[in-house]
């Protein structure tokens, strides 16, 4: 690879050189060395007018490019910068792409070219990226990024992310380069010449591996780190008096605040624990009840030499826990003490099924990739959790086939046992005093009566309102036609030389008679094929037939009642589904049988056969749980379960999934959890309706009179810092909403978004209306300046939809269901919050209405016991995305009227802090915003 880089970034007025979009700046940053020794920029005359979208995000209007010289001026120098050089960009094929089109329109084509990909190389040295945008990886690397979407500031960026890079690149073990220069020759860009010249380089030199690395087994890993046992060299005892507790604040290093509700709170959960009573503690944004419950667990953990499991709901509120909160612990208590994060199983990276996929050729970009990201997590990852990494679609494919399920030989078989990720963890919670978990993991433990987790008898369940919604999705079941069909396509007929045909071929190879021959399997795969695809065109169909208004738009669920389990089409279903699983059981049982015999000759098996029975007895648990899923939710549907079908009738049968769930979940959690645990407590912003815990606990199946109930206010002053406006102009919501009303609340948004200057959060309750308000809203062309994001339209997931958000200062981000809590926009980046309709839950949600059939049946009315409670919950969580902080303002707007026309609007009204109400008009309503903000 020459040593010349050339790093290239361009300003254009749209995506498409074809369709007469131009450039309007461009910069190119020299490297020789591998130092930066030139940079070259120049605004250019487009000749067209730039969009007032492209003036929003670039800061480049007609003006600065009115006198810029036309790009047919510049192009001898750019096309002399280039040659003979490595041109870098990020995002090479747009910018190379671009380039050479406008270069080739001057007479200047620009022949073979090598490149580098920057955002192809952050992929592989920064495997832990949450998002590749430049602007993020500038933050997260630590380069100043002065001027975002400006071409000189960008490509200078890129430049040095590029230095930085390869700078790492170069400190990487010779072992783990030589693994990456042999897989980036299937890359898209030339990264491999350059991986290959750091080899030959390193070569050259003695590599000293670094002291907390090892080689094992040809891979460099990080070794694993136990902590010491602490040494208390006193008693511990928990600081009872406000006095105590604000000494320990007091002496900690930064000095934190200590609240009233934090005192409340952390009572609370001493006297719970203390006296073996269950809790719950509904805690409002501000008091910090992280530590309010972190550090009287610790006490007791530690005094009692008793674990304390923590179980949270989201992956990030796990890494807060640990990474954050318990460090900020160190220096308040005076003790030290173990916490740990644990997992399930599956999160966790199998090293012989990783070592043995890295031994076989396969070009397919996204796995070489994933290959390639693992190398170097694993020589920075201290867990080997899987969710630290950054996967493509392609590359959890690939996760699937390296995650830890088990073993088919004893653990003691594996080479690998001493350096295992799962077994470490395993360690580490065992002897820890705090263990953090997911509601996930937890639920799964409880199922297979605490076979998982360490013994415990203590317990802190937050982000708790989640609790009942994670326990309906851990003990259901599901059925995807996308996934049925992958296993399939994994599993493979012999002809098309996938697993079975390599099982085969070690069966053939050490002379073994199976009881089912191939013949036989591949004959059931056949017809299981058919069979199958019989099966999803029937299910397919009652899903379609389904479809009374003619709504093909959007995804449709049929929930399977007694009236569709009596029908000819359920019986054909059924049928269909009895011979699928007999074509199953016969595929399972022939496999099975082959493993038997493969297990006996043990000792004859090369490593790398080893490896391979290890994957091929992964796949088998899944194509086992396809089978008890398809018994389950078709041939002997269990009683008491919600069974429903959706799919997108535009896109049948490839959109199709089955899926069933325990309808009640009281008592399955009542027996899992409450009458076996010494103390649970369960705290959430949102637990109450009407300050009352009720509809909480029978959800949940907390039937505990002595259970220890806690309401702690936020110390936030919202009548002074929020304000909630409900305009009167606006149609009352009836039933289902009408292309007139979403073009009113468009209008409505339009203006307020003027007031506000974007920074503004709308959420809805269904996405179809917010694609149309959206859609609506882009085209009217009346918010041009705005960056508009729409979640499921604009690319990315909730957490890179939130950065882009607060990147902008003319945004407005369009949500619905998982917006509606967990996303924390804090100061001035969020100042205003819509609510467009109050979050009821659709009466045709397939679990909704079988719960309203069961309510009605005990002779109580479903909106008042189940429908009201669950949507001021979900409201209460919508309203408190406005303030994260007692310095933020904001203003929460909502367009549905029935929160002051209806008796039943005032329980809205009641569940959010005590703010400032006005209603009016929208020329009134934009008329407050300004005074206020």
């Amino acid at each position: 690879m020459a040593k010349k880089f050339v790093v290239v970034d361009l300003e254009t007025t749209g995506n498409t050189h074809g369709r007469g979009d131009r450039i309007i700046q461009i910069s190119a940053v020299v490297i020789e060395n591998y130092k930066i020794i030139h940079q070259y920029t120049s605004f250019i005359n487009p000749g067209v007018e730039i969009p007032p979208f492209i003036e929003e995000l670039t800061g480049i209007n007609d003006e600065m490019v009115a006198d810029a010289p036309d790009f047919s001026e510049i192009a001898p120098k750019i096309y002399k910068l280039l040659l003979d050089s490595v041109f870098v960009a990020h995002n090479v094929p747009f910018d190379l792409g671009f380039l050479k089109n406008e270069l080739s329109e001057v007479g200047l084509p620009l022949a073979n070219i090598e490149t580098v990909d920057t955002v192809e190389l952050a992929k592989i040295m920064l495997p832990e990226a949450q998002s590749y945008k430049l602007s993020d990886l500038s933050e997260l690397v630590g380069v100043q990024h002065e001027n975002p979407h400006q071409a000189d500031s960008d490509a200078l960026v890129t430049a040095e992310l590029l230095l930085l890079l390869i700078n790492k690149a170069r400190k990487l073990p010779l072992v783990t380069l030589e693994k990456l220069s042999a897989l980036a020759y299937y890359l898209k860009s030339d990264i491999d010449s350059l991986f290959t010249k750091i080899v030959m380089d390193k070569r050259r030199t003695i590599d000293d591996l670094q002291v907390e690395l090892e080689v094992f087994r040809g891979i460099a890993i990080r070794k694993k780190q136990v902590p010491e046992t602490p040494i208390l060299s006193q008693k511990v005892s928990f600081p009872k008096t406000k006095k105590e507790k604000q000494f320990l604040f007091d002496n900690s290093k930064n000095r934190l605040l200590l609240r009233d509700g934090q005192i409340s709170m952390m009572d609370t959960v001493n006297e719970a624990f203390t006296t073996n009573k269950h809790a719950i503690i509904e805690a409002g944004t501000g008091i910090g009840k992280s530590l309010a419950y972190l550090i009287p667990a610790l006490y007791f953990a530690v005094e009692n030499k008793q674990p304390v499991i923590i179980s949270t709901y989201t992956i990030q509120m796990q890494d807060q826990l640990l990474y954050k909160e318990l460090e900020r612990i160190k220096n308040i208590v005076p003790f030290s003490f173990r916490a740990t994060v644990f997992k399930g199983r599956r999160n966790y990276i199998n090293m012989l099924k990783f070592e043995h996929s890295l031994s076989e050729v396969d070009h397919h970009y996204d796995t070489v990739l994933t290959k390639m990201q693992i190398l170097v997590w694993l020589v920075q990852t201290e867990t080997g959790d899987l969710d630290e990494l950054n996967f493509s679609s392609g590359g959890q494919i690939y996760r699937l086939r390296v995650e830890h399920d088990g073993w088919f030989y004893s653990q003691e078989k594996d080479p690998w046992k001493s350096r295992d990720f799962y077994l470490h963890a395993r360690n580490q919670a065992t002897n820890a005093d705090i263990v953090i978990t997911n509601h996930a993991m937890l639920l799964a433990d409880a199922e297979k009566d605490g076979d998982i987790l360490p013994h415990y008898q203590y317990m802190i369940i937050d982000e708790a309102h989640n609790f009942e919604k994670a326990a309906r999705k851990c003990f259901g079941k599901k059925l995807e036609y996308n996934s049925v069909k992958f296993w399939l396509g994994r599993l493979g007929s012999l002809e098309k030389k996938q697993l079975l045909y390599k099982f085969e071929e070690l069966i053939v190879q050490r002379k073994l008679k199976p009881k089912i021959p191939s013949e036989k399997i591949e004959n059931a795969l056949s017809q299981l094929e058919v069979e199958l695809d019989d099966f999803f065109l029937i299910l397919g169909k009652l899903l379609y037939n389904s479809v009374h208004n003619g709504k093909l738009t959007t995804k449709h669920q049929l929930r399977i009642t007694k009236k569709i389990l009596e029908s000819r089409s359920w019986q054909a279903l059924q049928m269909c589904a009895e011979r699928v699983y007999d074509f199953h059981r016969c595929i399972l049982r022939g496999l099975d049988n082959r493993l038997q015999l493969l297990k006996e000759q043990y000792k004859e098996l090369s490593e790398s056969e080893r490896a391979f029975l290890e994957e091929v007895n992964s796949f088998m648990k899944k194509w086992q749980l396809f089978g008890d899923t398809l018994k389950t939710l078709i041939i002997r549907p269990e009683e008491k379960e919600v069974v429903w079908v959706e799919g997108d009738i535009r896109a049948l049968p490839n959109s199709i999934s089955m899926f069933g769930q325990p309808l009640n979940l009281a008592t399955v959690l009542s027996d899992g959890f409450f009458t076996k645990k010494n103390s649970v407590v369960m705290t959430s912003a949102t637990l109450t309706v009407n300050s009352s815990f009720h509809f909480f606990v029978n959800e949940i199946g907390l039937n505990n009179d002595s259970a220890i109930k806690k309401i702690i206010q936020s110390p936030f002053d919202y009548k002074n810092i929020a304000k909630l406006m409900i305009p009167t102009d606006l149609p009352e919501v009836r039933g289902t909403v009408d292309d007139q009303y979403i073009e009113e609340i468009s209008n409505h948004l339009i203006a307020i978004a003027d007031a506000t200057e974007g920074r503004m959060l709308v959420l809805f309750t269904s996405y179809d209306m917010l694609r149309k308000t959206y859609n609506l809203v882009k085209e009217s062309e009346a918010l041009e300046d705005f960056v508009l994001l729409g979640q499921g339209i604009t690319a990315g997931s909730r957490t890179r939809l939130t950065r882009s958000f607060q990147q902008f200062n003319k945004a407005i981000l369009f949500g619905t269901s998982s917006f509606w809590e967990g996303i924390d926009i804090p100061g001035k980046d969020l100042s205003c919050l819509v609510i467009v309709r109050l979050p009821f839950s659709p009466p045709d949600d397939p679990v909704i209405s079988a719960k309203y059939e069961e309510i009605k049946e005990a002779g109580k009315n479903p909106f008042s016991t189940h429908s009201l409670p669950e949507a001021v919950i979900r409201f209460k969580q919508g309203f408190g995305r406005l303030i994260r902080g007692d310095t933020d303002r904001g203003i929460a707007i909502v367009f549905d009227r029935r929160i002051d026309t209806t008796t039943y609007g005032k329980a809205f009204l009641r569940s959010i802090p005590p703010v400032q109400v006005e209603r009016g008009e929208i020329r009134d309503i934009i008329k407050a915003i300004n005074e206020w903000l």
